[in-house]
């Protein structure tokens, strides 16, 4: 499977779960967790929505910071060169 392909099945998989939860507090007579009038259903699809873009456009900038990160040891890539 290629990551567009789990993607669409992670989305698949979402909806159905929601559906599912939807129909499963119908049945139960339980009030659902989900927002009640237009707006905040909206507000929901919009934040989805921008977490989703940030996290596509953070994942194509360039790591300026990368020789700061600590590996598993805790030391940076300067810190190993020196024998530190």
């Amino acid at each position: 499977m290629n990551a567009r392909s789990t993607e669409r099945v992670k989305v698949v998989l979402g909806l159905l779960l929601g559906l599912g939860i939807g129909a499963l507090c119908r049945f139960l007579a339980i009030p659902s967790p989900a927002p009640p009038v237009l707006a905040g259903a909206l507000l929901v699809v919009a934040m989805t929505l921008g977490y989703l873009a940030a996290d596509r456009w953070l994942a194509r900038r360039v790591a300026r910071h990368e020789h700061l990160c600590g590996g598993p040891d805790g030391r940076t890539r300067s810190g190993v060169a020196d024998g530190r």
